[in-house]
């Protein structure tokens, strides 16, 4: 827990390649249950000028709760809510809605089921996209394969990738 946060907070802006006058970061979240609106969650609570701008997850409830959850949250912490923007035309339901959020994005939060974890890593750095992806990364020896495939490209691009852990330092 509180990996999709630390990873923002850690984030050098140049790292981004973009210059916006507000040095704005637009994230987007790809698998809205529980450990995605966490994870969304932690990323807005940062420090960094962050704006949650895409949510794609395979189901419409999904994204509704995750919607309500995070609304709630900004409600009861009084985190501000300009950082929860994503307009109804940026919630992408469906199985192919991720390249979709992907492409509005700076930084990709990967929280789908892990069977998924693959296709979606190399769609968001063929779009040259940083990640925070959950663990773990796959399921099956040709998605590891993938994973660590995907991962010496966003090594070459410069992109920050980073998978989330359980216990950071036992």
């Amino acid at each position: 827990m509180g990996g999709a946060g630390l990873f923002l907070e850690g984030l050098p802006l140049h790292a981004l390649g973009h210059s916006s006058v507000a040095d704005e970061i637009k994230v987007a979240v790809v698998g809205c249950g529980g450990r995605g609106t966490g994870a969304a969650i932690q990323a807005l609570s940062t420090k960094q000028n962050v704006k949650l701008v895409a949510m794609a997850d395979a189901f419409a409830d999904r994204i509704a709760e995750s919607v309500k959850a995070i609304n709630k949250e900004i409600a009861d912490s009084g985190m501000d809510k300009s950082k929860f923007s994503v307009a109804e035309e940026n919630k992408f339901i469906g199985f192919d809605g991720y390249k979709k959020a992907i492409a509005l994005a700076d930084v990709v939060i990967l929280a789908t089921p892990p069977g998924f974890r693959p296709i979606h890593f190399a769609e968001a750095i063929a779009q040259n996209k940083h990640v925070f992806m959950e663990k773990p990364v796959a399921t099956v020896a040709i998605g590891i394969r993938s994973v660590l495939e995907t991962a010496e490209k966003a090594k070459a691009k410069k992109l920050n990738v980073v998978v989330g852990l359980q216990r950071h330092y036992q």
